[in-house]
Parts: structure tokens; C-alpha cells; sequence
């Protein structure tokens, strides 16, 4: 891979686009547009989500609501219970029905008032998500059409960066630019770096066998990190 000089321009080129492409991705027109991004790729399940909770909770409750009432009417029947037992039903039977009742009753008004809670709260937080999603909505619309005015800005030195790019690529074999610029959408930057001793710049040790593949410029690329490895 003798295109040692021409793989280094062409990285010099490259690092003044990741520059600003860096620039761009740091500005806060973009954090904000990428933050309602998120927000909103997500907002319609959570609402959802909140809304069906609070759809359920109200049933439950409706559910509770009537059985208290049925318990309440059921202990009401039992005001007779002089006239019940005159007539040979057993007291301590009527009794042991009325407490176990009375019982039930009581702790069914905690769950209800419990109940009732969890359902304002659940009311509170739905109005709140749609709130927020509302904002953000608005923040997505607004943050998105700044971001672009910040691309825009940039967008003539892109372009005349991209054209010095493409010059210096022509020069570059087909294969070997294709993988350069493989590593480079992997995130990989620089790709083109010098051995340090007998380390790449990620650490990993470079046998002596591959160190010897290095002189007279020539190009190895590190098994580790797939940066292309060079020797000074």
C-alpha cells in the first residue's frame, strides 16, 4: 500500500470537514433539535401509556364503588335482626356475617380512597406529558429549521472541502479510499496514524514481522483499532 503521501493529504483535507462537522454537532441549535427528537419519538406511547393507566385505574375504582354500595345495602338488611332471630335464625351466625362485612367495608373505603389518589395522580402526570409533548413539539419545529440554518452556514465550505477531497481521491486507489472512508463513518479518526515505537496509537504492540511491512512507506493496518499504521 504504497500511497502513504497521498492517504495523509487527503486526512488533512478530511480533518478540516470533521472539524466542522464537529462544530455543527456541538452547536445548541442541534442539542436542542436532537433532544425534542427524542422526546417526541417516544411522547405518543408514553401518553398512551399514561392514558390507558388512568382508563384502568378509573374502572377499578367504578368496580370497588359498586360492590361498596352492594356491601352497604346488604349490612342495611340486616336491621331486622330481632325480627331474624324471633323468627329461629341463629344470632351468633348473623353476627359473624355482619363483622366479616363491616370488615370488608372498611377496608374497601382505604382501597377506594387509595384508588381515588392514584387516579388524580395519574390525571396530574397525563396533563403534564401532554403538556411537555406540546412544547416539545413546538421546540422540534423551531430547533429543526435553526439547525438547518447552521448546516446552511456552513454549507460552502463543505462543499469546497468535499470537491479537494474528491480531487485528492482520485489519486488514491479505488479499494483503499473505500476503506478509509468506511473507518471514517465508523467514527475512526485519524485513520491514517504513525506507529509509536512499536505501539499503535490504541495500544495494541506491533509485531516486528508487520513492522518490517512498514518501510519505504508502507501501510499496515492495526488488527485492533483497523486504523492504517504507518512508520515515520
Amino acid at each position: 500500500m504504497a500511497v502513504l503521501k497521498e492517504l495523509l493529504e487527503y486526512q488533512s483535507v478530511d480533518g478540516e470537514l470533521r472539524k466542522i462537522e464537529q462544530e455543527v454537532a456541538a452547536s445548541e441549535e442541534r442539542k436542542k433539535y436532537i433532544q425534542a427528537k427524542k422526546f417526541m419519538e417516544t411522547a405518543g406511547e408514553k401518553l398512551e401509556a399514561q392514558d390507558k393507566r388512568a382508563r384502568d385505574l378509573k374502572v377499578l375504582f367504578e368496580k370497588l364503588t359498586e360492590e361498596f354500595e352492594e356491601i352497604n345495602k346488604t349490612i342495611g338488611e340486616y336491621a331486622d335482626l330481632d325480627e331474624m332471630v324471633e323468627s329461629g335464625g341463629d344470632i351468633a351466625f348473623y353476627k359473624k356475617s355482619v363483622q366479616s362485612l363491616v370488615d370488608r367495608l372498611r377496608a374497601m373505603k382505604g382501597e377506594l380512597t387509595k384508588l381515588a389518589s392514584d387516579i388524580e395522580t395519574a390525571s396530574e402526570e397525563y396533563k403534564k406529558m401532554k403538556k411537555q409533548t406540546i412544547l416539545m413539539q413546538k421546540q422540534y419545529k423551531e430547533y429543526n429549521e435553526k439547525f438547518k440554518e447552521v448546516k446552511n452556514s456552513r454549507a460552502a465550505e463543505v462543499k469546497e472541502i468535499n470537491a479537494r477531497l474528491e480531487a485528492l481521491g482520485a489519486k488514491i486507489p479505488p479499494e483503499i479510499l473505500e476503506r478509509y472512508q468506511a473507518k471514517r463513518r465508523d467514527k475512526i479518526f485519524p485513520v491514517v496514524v504513525p506507529l509509536n515505537g512499536e505501539f499503535c496509537i490504541c495500544g495494541r504492540d506491533f509485531p516486528l514481522a508487520q513492522q518490517g511491512r512498514l518501510s519505504g512507506g508502507g501501510v499496515v493496518e492495526c488488527e485492533h483499532c483497523h486504523r492504517f499504521i504507518y512508520k515515520n
